[in-house]
């Protein structure tokens, strides 16, 4: 049987959603709680993506098998028992049976991500939200957001090195929206990169002071070159937000 996670974690204490070499993950924390429960020698736990380290999730879904059988109800005592047992910074909203072949990550129609800036100091804001004080060009900021909507490749937006076939992706939405004293960027796709939220936060800002044009923007997309782009944004202030899947299955 196969069973999905509906879940939320404070990325600031983990170094991402993989497990890690002496380092916490959340898919750790999360499968030495299940298998303690379920009192296996080990529940693998497969989730939708994986966040980078200290970027937060408030939407997120991971799968696992078990020859064991859960009605709704122990279902909903499982999740329980979980938030119980994990620390504050996770939290099970929903845990239910699923089709055997529905998987977390594959099945994943599209993700969305949300970055927050601050444009004035507030220490309420702080831990999730990115302070920047400089005057930034909502306008143009947009306008070269549009252009991520063009293109396919966004190899100049991701880390080098990573384990990929290519660097493909089909952005869907992307812009920038004035929230009372913040700055939401909003940017949903079928697949993301390593880093590549963050990198093109960090290069759209720059867009924002007046340091890149529009042309610039594109011409970095061109270049298909890590180094062509500006330097990411802080972590803490990343959310994925929303998972899409086809229930239907």
């Amino acid at each position: 049987m196969r069973y999905f996670l509906h879940l939320a974690y404070n990325g600031t204490a983990f170094f991402g959603w993989q497990i890690q070499p002496n380092h916490p993950s959340v898919q750790e924390t999360l499968e030495k709680c299940l298998s303690l429960l379920m009192r296996e020698s080990r529940v693998a736990i497969t989730g939708c993506g994986r966040t980078d380290t200290g970027v937060h999730a408030s939407s997120f879904y991971a799968h696992f098998d078990t020859d064991t059988h859960f009605t709704p109800e122990e279902c909903r005592q499982l999740a329980f028992k979980l938030n119980n047992f994990l620390p504050k910074d996770i939290v099970i909203f929903d845990l239910f049976e699923v089709s055997p072949d529905l998987h977390a990550r594959f099945d994943a129609e599209s993700r969305t991500y949300k970055y927050y800036i601050c444009t004035k100091k507030n220490p309420f804001k702080q831990q999730f939200s990115y302070h920047f004080h400089r005057d930034l060009d909502v306008k143009k900021m947009n306008e070269a957001a549009a252009l991520l909507l063009q293109n396919e490749d966004f190899t100049s937006f991701s880390k080098v090195h990573t384990q990929v076939n290519n660097f493909i992706c089909h952005i869907t939405e992307a812009y920038w929206e004035k929230i009372e004293d913040e700055l939401v960027f909003t940017i949903t796709a079928n697949r993301f990169l390593r880093n590549m939220v963050r990198a093109i936060v960090g290069t759209l800002l720059e867009v924002g002071t007046g340091k890149i044009s529009i042309k610039g923007f594109q011409d970095i997309i061109n270049q298909k070159d890590r180094c062509a782009a500006r330097t990411s944004a802080p972590a803490h202030a990343l959310f994925l937000t929303s998972v899409r899947y086809d229930w239907k299955r």
